[in-house]
């Protein structure tokens, strides 16, 4: 990750924890990152140095500015202003970091060879929890590769539940 974007994810961070603010600023921050991923156009409008720098602080106002809070979005303006917006993203997942460290959340990648129902994901997301005493912030992914079952990645440690896994495990097992 770039010094410059965990720089400005730790000011960030720290100006947050100040502010007593740090779940408030993460929810701004995910606004601003789906913004800035649904309209990437956007971001190169905010890293063109042929824009003047006022027109760039403008739109950042104009769409941010009563969507976020002040100290994130005066955040975003001076990305913008010291031509550091380009570590905009690096920024952010520093922030991430910080803020799951210090709440003790935990993120797990769980992957399944079907999509989850919402039932099925609460439970799984409960039984982690108590596995690993933190709370859980699950990201899924679906592999149809994977036959059936799960692949859970939380804090390093991977879980292969999966039926590909099983069925190699079988194999090993008839070869030996």
């Amino acid at each position: 990750m770039n010094e410059i974007g965990k720089e400005y994810g730790a000011a960030l961070f720290m100006l947050a924890v100040e502010e007593n603010a740090k779940a408030e600023y993460s929810a701004a921050l995910a606004k601003v990152k789906a913004a800035l991923q649904e309209n990437p156009e956007y971001m190169e409008f905010l890293t063109s140095p042929s824009i003047p720098l006022g027109d760039r602080l403008s739109a950042i106002e104009a769409v941010f500015g009563n969507a976020v809070p002040g100290q994130v979005l005066s955040y975003l303006q001076l990305m913008c202003e010291k031509g550091r917006m380009a570590w905009f993203w690096e920024s952010a997942a520093e922030f991430e970091a910080l803020y799951a460290a210090s709440e003790r959340i935990s993120t797990a990648k769980v992957t399944s060879a079907v999509e989850l129902t919402d039932g099925e994901k609460q439970k799984l997301v409960a039984k982690l929890e108590k596995l690993y005493q933190s709370k859980i912030s699950a990201e899924y992914s679906i592999d149809e590769s994977l036959l059936g079952g799960l692949i859970v990645e939380v804090d390093g440690n991977i879980m292969d539940g999966s039926l590909r896994h099983r069925l190699r495990e079988v194999k090993e097992v008839i070869k030996s």
